[in-house]
């Protein structure tokens, strides 16, 4: 079998020193590709689907197609869940398939975020589905405020909310189409001095790749979530396929082109993050 749960992907690399990529689905086509980049490495992924996957895909139909993928792979993948706001919101991916969920409570006070994990927990743990948590807030490169995590709130959430995973804030951003992100590796520090579980940076395309490797290798962090790196492969991709075919209206014909290309920058991302 393998299908995986958060938990047991990122353990092994927390205490091996590398780290796992959960990869941004948007459809099918990047979804294959990611799957077929897993095999070719023989590396576990994490095949996320975000609020806006979810918003033009149902989450029947997507834990479906996610179940499907993970079943022919030959690698553990994991299938998650990315920013669920709310309880219903998780419980709706774990009736439909999904073997791990993130709670985003990082925008309330401390004390409500701990409380609507712990609920997340309680009920995802009954279905053997892990958790993963976000204490700081991860803001946007074009917009949307960014709050470094605090190492006493994140001591507090490991130890009360039983989650999985932690998601940390310390100079990551979303969205970020130019790899400058400068990471806080004293903030980190204290975070890891206070903590026990494996360390998620959200924001993971605007990482330099040799930066990321140095987390892998010598920090906590195990997780590293890629989207917009994945996202510009694909739309170069589909660019050069309508150059190529002008005269094609077939969609199938026109998207296909971008797989290959989609499959080998996540192979890239694969290979990086697990050999640091």
């Amino acid at each position: 079998m393998t299908i995986a749960t958060l938990k047991d992907v990122l353990q092994p690399a927390m205490n091996g020193g590398y780290a796992i990529a959960g990869l941004v689905v948007l459809g099918w086509e990047d979804a294959r590709a990611y799957l077929e980049a897993a095999d070719e490495t023989g590396i576990p992924i994490i095949l996320q689907a975000g609020p806006g996957c979810r918003k033009y895909t149902p989450i029947p139909i997507l834990g479906k197609m996610f179940r499907h993928l993970a079943e022919q792979a030959r690698v553990p993948v994991v299938c998650h869940i990315d920013h669920a706001y709310t309880v219903e919101e998780c419980v709706e991916g774990i009736d439909n398939g999904f073997t791990s969920v993130m709670i985003d409570g990082s925008k309330l006070p401390i004390g409500e975020n701990i409380n609507l994990t712990a609920r997340v927990v309680e009920l995802a743990h009954a279905a053997s589905v892990s958790v993963e948590g976000e204490v700081g807030v991860v803001g946007y490169i074009e917009g949307g405020h960014s709050a470094m995590t605090s190492p006493e709130e994140a001591f507090r959430f490991d130890q009360e909310s039983g989650a999985d995973a932690l998601a940390i804030s310390i100079g990551n951003v979303h969205l970020n189409t130019e790899k400058s992100t400068s990471v806080d590796f004293k903030a980190l520090g204290k975070i890891e001095a206070v903590t026990r579980l494996p360390l998620v940076l959200h924001g993971g395309s605007g990482i330099p790749i040799d930066l990321r490797q140095r987390l892998a290798r010598e920090t906590r962090v195990s997780k590293f979530n890629i989207g917009t790196e994945l996202r510009m492969s694909f739309g170069n991709a589909l660019r050069r396929s309508l150059a190529e075919n002008p005269e094609s209206f077939d969609r199938i014909e026109l998207l296909s082109k971008t797989v290959m290309p989609i499959k080998e920058t996540a192979k890239s991302i694969l290979m990086a993050l697990r050999n640091p």
